[in-house]
């Protein structure tokens, strides 16, 4: 099952702001990147006015980076994406809306031959770390 396109991050600019304003958080697999938005405010066409009732949540966005360093095939990286994307698909109703979030894969993932459930522990684990969740959530 994909992530719903809400949910991924695309476009260049998002990476761009992540990696330079976003807080850092190193694992033994995997960094996390990530950076808050704010909600964003409508208004109101009539009169001008900005209505609290207003405001737009943000999506909590996910961007994978999983380089050909990680691996030369192809395969294999496809994988270990689809393993994140499940992860983060389980902790995501436990993240508020409005972060943009990079997961960044280490080359040492692929030789400690991590499964689904170490990206999740490791994944919740940063995410904690980074406050981006509650821990006792």
């Amino acid at each position: 099952m994909a992530l719903h396109k809400a949910n991924r991050l695309q476009s260049r600019h998002d990476f761009r702001a992540v990696f330079r304003e976003g807080i850092r958080r190193n694992g033994s697999h995997i960094t996390l990147r990530a950076l808050q938005r704010k909600a964003k405010h409508t208004a109101n066409t009539a009169s001008g006015d900005l209505q609290p009732s207003e405001l737009l949540e943000v999506p909590t966005r996910l961007g994978i980076s999983v380089s050909t360093k990680v691996s030369k095939r192809a395969v294999i990286r496809n994988r270990i994406k689809r393993q994140v994307r499940a992860a983060f698909r389980n902790l995501l109703p436990r993240i508020a809306p409005g972060w943009l979030l990079v997961v960044i894969i280490h080359p040492s993932a692929v030789q400690a031959q991590c499964d689904y459930g170490q990206f999740l522990q490791e994944l919740e684990q940063l995410l904690t770390e980074a406050e981006v969740i509650d821990g006792h959530s």
